[in-house]
């Protein structure tokens, strides 16, 4: 898993891989400064203060604002996961595993909905970290467990539903729960990073590629035996080329 994540971190800076950093930087920041001047709008429109108290409350606001986008860093990243994903996927696919069928590239409009489904989702999940700031420790496991549960859940399944159905994803992923949640506990400690976690939809993207990879290659397909297993086998492993 260590090993999957290095090289992820490693492929960001890679030449294949700067025209999509590009575009999803730029869609973080522009979402991100849209978010806070709309918070900011509404409080000024529909709350009546003094002149001085409304500068004030603008001011402080801001850097609070600023201060709290760490908890809108992963939802929003989520949305773009779903816009971009499958151009950051095919660059791994065709750099690190050429050998490999291709993945075949979501529908438009299903992509777009399972970005909009997630990003209220994590949203959600956030706010509620927010809200317990004042609780000491409770606050930090909430982010990184929720975030590191839901990005890894959702992250593997859409690196997986380039290959198999969304159902057998999903069967996939909850026979290898642990692996995945470790592999999301690793995306939220980057998201909470300032900076680098502009780069979280890639990481991320270019991390799960990997991670399902490993798992669609492994001789069982990374299930455990018994239940389900013996149907989604069949769907996994032709799915990673081996």
């Amino acid at each position: 898993m260590l090993k999957a994540a290095g090289q992820a971190f490693q492929e960001l800076f890679s030449p294949p891989f700067r025209a999509v950093m590009v575009k999803c930087v730029a869609f973080t920041l522009a979402l991100l400064a849209g978010l806070i001047v709309a918070a900011e709008w509404s409080f000024a429109h529909f709350v009546s203060w003094p002149d001085w108290i409304e500068t004030s409350i603008q001011w402080l606001g801001g850097l609070a604002l600023v201060a709290g986008s760490i908890f809108l860093i992963p939802p929003v990243t989520s949305l773009i996961a779903g816009l971009y994903l499958d151009d950051i996927a095919a660059v791994v696919e065709r750099e690190n595993f050429p050998n490999d069928p291709p993945g075949r590239e979501l529908p438009t409009a299903k992509s777009i909905w399972l970005a909009i489904r997630f990003f209220f989702v994590v949203l959600a999940v956030n706010l509620l970290a927010l809200l317990l700031l004042l609780v000491p420790g409770v606050n930090l496991i909430a982010f990184y467990v929720g975030n590191g549960y839901l990005l890894g859940r959702e992250y593997f399944e859409l690196a997986a539903m380039r290959h198999v159905s969304e159902a057998e994803a999903k069967r996939i992923r909850k026979a290898n729960n642990v692996p995945v949640l470790l592999c999301g506990l690793v995306i939220a400690a980057l998201a909470s990073v300032p900076i680098l976690n502009l780069l979280t939809p890639l990481f991320a993207t270019s991390f799960m590629v990997r991670v399902w990879k490993r798992i669609a290659a492994k001789p069982n397909g990374g299930l455990r035996r018994g239940g389900s297993g013996d149907r989604v086998r069949e769907a996994a492993t032709p799915a990673a080329g081996r």
